[in-house]
């Protein structure tokens, strides 16, 4: 018998080549897993890695980062807007290179979104010891900074000879390529064991499908659910991001046309109904519309599907207050389907809102509560277009007259990134999402700096699709350093950089909890030692130009209009820069978010606070 064919490689070849052959599949279409590898050479990765994708250039794609978490970023924007069906790696050199990629990881698995991390590590035969930008550790010599990324990745191991990675590289694909578990996977790469050479079996390189399944409900589950739903007088839905992770949004529109159960959606969940769908009442929670969350409060059953119910989702347990509410929630994962004492639906959403729909033949609400959210649902869309119209068009415009302006420009098609800032709690409120992924808001880590490497990533799954990154300017002084990714690749993304001089959300918020809007402006240093001064004398604008993206400078409203049409035509990366109104937030928050107060101070701003947050966290309750 002849002995198994292998071949010759270094462990990073062998990667490599492994990663190329690696595809997922879900309901018979097929799509490569790791798209392309982001990178930023250095100690630890440019011999091994580095030289691995040179060699097999044709086979993966190479993408050159200026920032590690960026990269990071821009893998995961790129992921879920293919719906977490293909998925980049990222790799970088040991040392601050890795320690920049915890943020981008913590993002990814917070958000349920798959990101492949390499970074470089230590000597794994310690022959070079301490090298270069090793963390020693006084009693545990297997410690480097790379186990930093263990607490916030899905999958984490240190390939410590070649063979090792057999094993490993397999389970690192299984957790990326599985919606119940996926989120950011680390392999740690010592750099000698990169160089290694070592003979493979020929199979380890053979293409690989790994199915993404579609669980059906459990029977037993599936009938209670639809027992909860017909007894149920004042039925809610809560879309998360699992319903476009999924696909499952024409399940969902099957359901609600069925039976009339009105949805609302969270930051993940936006647009899983187009914003005209007579069912859809826009966001829920602290950023939600006032349609949702009133019904939210008087809900009898609250019906999550594919969310987590973050904090913002719930306003900190103070949303449902009906005495009777109970939850169901429709989610891949068990761990999120047990959340608020529900009765659980673990399953595919697309799988479970078409069962549910069969089971439900013949229910409907009531017609009454049909009119009671449709009249909810017009009034708010009212507020909305106040919101964003502007009878001056020779005026400053408003932050939210910025997204009415974009409103106006944007097509079904398009894509508009977010994740920090006020401009979150705007959106949430008021924009109109026209299709499945047109909404793109990070918001489970809410990290400045994720925009505009996102719409990187974005345009980059998506080459045809107007992609925008809308940025504050405390967020554009956090991370701009991809714009230049952005022009190396061509990659014509459209950032529309707002300009408030200052950290406008977090500055109302201060002001809320009594701490006085301390530390939140751009601006300078006066007498008093605080920052009320005039602005600070900088030009983002110019930044921009300088990274070499085309800027287009707005100062009304008019300009703002002309400066967005020419944007979204424009064939290489476009800045439409633009200065607005100091005016606060048009429309307040409907529902509150638990932010402790001092219990105890001598400034009044403060004791006042205090008073307030004390009346807020009364009506906190907790589903048992």
């Amino acid at each position: 018998m002849s002995a198994a064919a292998t071949r010759r490689l270094t462990t990073a070849q062998a990667l490599v080549r492994f990663l190329a052959a690696q595809y997922t599949e879900r309901d018979g279409v097929r799509h490569r897993l790791i798209a392309g590898t982001w990178g930023i050479f250095g100690h630890g990765n440019v011999a091994g890695l580095g030289q691995a994708l040179v060699e097999y250039r044709e086979a993966m794609p190479y993408h050159q980062g200026r920032n590690e978490q960026a990269m990071v970023h821009a893998a995961v924007g790129h992921a879920r807007h293919l719906n977490r069906l293909s998925a980049q790696a990222v790799t970088t050199s040991i040392g601050p290179g890795a320690t920049n990629l915890v943020t981008g990881a913590a993002l990814a698995t917070v958000n349920r979104l798959p990101v492949l991390l390499l970074p470089g590590d230590y000597f794994a035969s310690h022959a070079a010891d301490p090298l270069l930008q090793q963390l020693e550790h006084p009693v545990e010599a297997d410690v480097s900074v790379n186990d930093a990324l263990r607490p916030v990745s899905r999958y984490f191991d240190r390939i410590t000879r070649p063979e090792a990675l057999l094993t490993s590289a397999l389970n690192a694909v299984r957790v990326l390529s599985d919606p119940a578990e996926t989120g950011a996977v680390t392999l740690a790469l010592p750099q000698d064991v990169q160089a290694q050479a070592y003979d493979w079996p020929e199979e380890f390189f053979a293409d690989r499908v790994w199915r993404v399944r579609r669980p059906a409900p459990d029977p037993v589950e599936l009938a209670e659910a639809v027992r909860a739903i017909r007894a149920a007088a004042r039925p809610l839905i809560v879309a998360g991001g699992g319903v476009h992770h999924s696909e499952a949004e024409p399940a969902l529109q099957a359901l609600v046309d069925a039976t009339g159960i009105p949805v609302a959606s969270t930051q993940a969940g936006k647009g899983a109904l187009r914003h005209d769908h007579p069912a859809d009442l826009g966001g829920i929670g602290h950023t939600g519309t006032a349609v949702s969350d009133a019904l939210a409060r008087t809900a009898d059953l609250v019906i999550g599907v594919g969310t987590r119910y973050s904090d913002f989702t719930t306003a900190s347990g103070t949303l449902f207050q009906h005495p009777g509410v109970r939850f169901l929630n429709l989610n891949i994962t068990a761990f999120d389907a047990h959340k608020l004492a529900a009765a659980t639906l673990v399953c595919d959403a697309r799988s479970g809102l078409a069962a549910l729909t069969e089971a439900l033949a013949g229910h409907r609400v009531d017609a009454a509560y049909e009119t009671e959210y449709r009249t909810g649902r017009a009034r708010w869309e009212a507020a909305v277009e106040g919101a964003f119209r502007a009878d001056d068009d020779s005026a400053v415009p408003t932050q939210t007259q910025v997204l009415g302006a974009l409103d106006a420009v944007v097509g079904d098609e398009d894509v508009v990134i977010n994740a920090a800032g006020s401009l979150p709690g705007d959106l949430h409120k008021l924009w109109r999402a026209r299709s499945p992924r047109q909404y793109h808001l990070e918001y489970g880590y809410s990290c400045m700096g994720y925009e505009i490497p996102a719409a990187l990533g974005v345009q980059q799954a998506a080459p045809d699709t107007p992609v925008w990154a809308l940025v504050g300017d405390g967020t554009y002084l956090m991370n701009p350093t991809e714009i230049v990714t952005a022009v190396q690749e061509n990659l014509p993304v459209k950032l529309v950089l707002v300009q408030n001089h200052g950290y406008a959300s977090i500055g109302g918020l201060s002001e809320s909890v009594g701490a006085e809007r301390f530390g939140t402006d751009y601006r300078h240093r006066v007498a008093d030692g605080s920052f009320t001064g005039a602005p600070l004398p900088v030009d983002l604008a110019a930044n921009a130009a300088s990274l070499g993206m085309d800027v287009l400078r707005a100062k009304t409203v008019r300009e703002l209009r002309e400066a967005l049409s020419t944007a979204r035509a424009a064939t290489r990366p476009t800045c439409v820069y633009v200065e607005t109104a100091p005016a606060g937030t048009a429309l307040p928050a409907e529902a509150w978010w638990d932010v402790p107060v001092a219990e105890v101070s001598a400034r009044e701003a403060a004791t006042r606070a205090r008073a307030a947050y004390e009346r807020a966290v009364a009506d906190r309750r907790r589903h048992l």
